[in-house]
């Protein structure tokens, strides 16, 4: 899972990281420069600057790891609640229709379990327990095909319009056709 699937890195992964700042830090308290350190440990001079300042601060604990970034923001057992409380439906949290949004979903954690999450993190809480967004299996009965064929030639064009007027154009900044 990479960052954007809201993974991180793994245990491996932050275990190693964690030995290159404790190298470093060995080298710190050895009076090496920070861009010997940096060209030896194949890493950015920033870094080991950062990594020295945290030394400074706190030692050789302070450049130990700090365990994963993203972790779960509620429990499983709160999970447990938040899951039977979607199973009885939006109704019953006075939404008007039977459509569980993201904006829903977050106002039923913040009511139920008292905890305040941005809609990017619910998105990614019920991704990560398997929930995915649904769409119909069908078309709506009531939805008149000639109307939408009818909108779509006459109001759509007008209300998209043109992004630039038709006819040629030139790459030069100083010629009005340009714009």
């Amino acid at each position: 899972m990479r960052y954007s699937e809201g993974g991180g890195l793994t245990a491996e992964r932050r275990a190693f990281r964690e030995e290159i700042r404790l190298q470093a830090g060995q080298r710190f308290a050895a009076g090496e420069k920070t861009s010997v350190i940096a060209k030896d440990l194949r890493v950015s001079v920033r870094s080991v600057e950062r990594w020295r300042r945290a030394w400074r601060e706190g030692g050789m604990e302070g450049l130990r790891s700090a365990g994963p970034a993203n972790s779960p923001t509620i429990t499983d057992a709160q999970f447990a609640v938040l899951e039977e409380e979607l199973g009885k439906g939006p109704a019953t949290y006075g939404f008007e229709d039977e459509r569980w949004t993201l904006v829903r979903v977050q106002v039923v954690i913040r009511r139920r379990l008292r905890v305040s999450l941005s809609v990017a993190t619910v998105w990614r809480l019920l991704k990560r327990h398997g929930w995915s967004w649904q769409a119909p299996a069908r078309r709506a009965l009531e939805r008149d095909e000639h109307a939408v064929e009818l909108w779509k030639k006459e109001v759509w064009p007008r209300i998209k319009g043109s992004r630039r007027p038709l006819g040629p154009g030139s790459s030069s900044r100083t010629r009005p056709a340009s714009r």
